[in-house]
């Protein structure tokens, strides 16, 4: 996914072309990338509550990981076959690529699996002008898709106030990418953590933090947010494979009424980076 004005798709964009214990302030980039490289398993669908899997299968439970229990996930590491989309959803990809079919038609089977756990009836999700998806009344949520995973994230108005989550490889950001995406001093970071824990793509999980960032940012101020407008720390926990990020928004988007600052977890597993914000209601 991708920050800001450059965004062409704000469920899962690709990069754009090239152009510690305690926090280490960082400008997050595009998808991270992941501390454990492995084959995926095709087809496995996970949310934030277990589903019975065929004997041989196991469930990634990755969203699960970086959420709060009341955003309700699911996820697929692989395009599963049979999938029937309601017919206006299908007319947006019916001249598209096969990959772009494939990624949206997944992508849209996990919202669509989420919304049904949360009580929801069945429903279009449509894309607005900017391609963000218009979710039903009273819900929040966000789709993320990258190579070898799609998953979705979806919360009562009630609870939470806007979500956003971001999924990428692990794996070297390409060249050029960096520069376009993080603040000079963000880049200094980043060294520093490739540096002294390299299991982890820090570079991918600055876009990746971004992305989240955006989505979040976007439904409710339909307005873009730039890479340099928001600034990123993340932060470490015992367990090298996860932790917290926070994310400073920069001065003059700082002053429409979004909150000046928000907090997400990150999760580096299984050859993916993920990212996740949950904002939760004022007061």
């Amino acid at each position: 996914m991708t920050v800001g004005t450059q965004h062409s798709d704000r469920e899962g964009a690709t990069p754009p072309p090239p152009v510690g214990t305690g926090p280490v302030a960082t400008h997050p980039g595009t998808r991270p990338a992941a501390t454990h490289p492995g084959t995926r398993p095709a087809a496995t669908h996970v949310g934030t509550r277990p589903e019975p899997t065929r004997p041989g299968t196991a469930p990634p439970a990755l969203l699960a990981r970086i959420v709060p229990e009341d955003v309700v996930c699911r996820e697929s590491l692989g395009d599963p076959d049979g999938v029937v989309l309601h017919p206006d959803e299908q007319a947006l990809i019916a001249r598209s690529v096969p990959a772009r079919r494939r990624e949206f038609t997944t992508g849209r089977h996990c919202a669509h699996r989420a919304l049904a756990a949360l009580g929801q009836p069945a429903a279009s999700i449509l894309p607005d002008p900017k391609g963000s998806p218009e979710w039903p009344a009273a819900v929040v949520g966000s789709i993320t898709h990258c190579d070898g995973y799609r998953g979705a994230a979806v919360a009562r108005t009630a609870r939470v106030r806007s979500v956003g989550i971001d999924a990428t490889p692990g794996e070297p950001l390409p060249d050029g990418v960096l520069e376009a995406v993080a603040l000079p001093a963000e880049r200094r970071r980043v060294a520093e953590l490739l540096a002294r824990w390299p299991a982890v793509r820090w570079d991918r999980a600055l876009f990746s933090a971004k992305e989240s960032i955006y989505k979040t940012w976007y439904p409710l101020q339909r307005a873009p947010l730039g890479f340099e407008e928001a600034d990123v720390i993340f932060h470490r926990s015992p367990d090298p494979a996860t932790g917290t990020f926070s994310a400073r928004i920069l001065p003059p988007v700082r002053d429409r009424g979004f909150p000046q600052e928000l907090t997400g977890r990150w999760l580096a597993r299984d050859g993916l980076v993920l990212t996740a914000i949950t904002l939760r209601p004022a007061g």
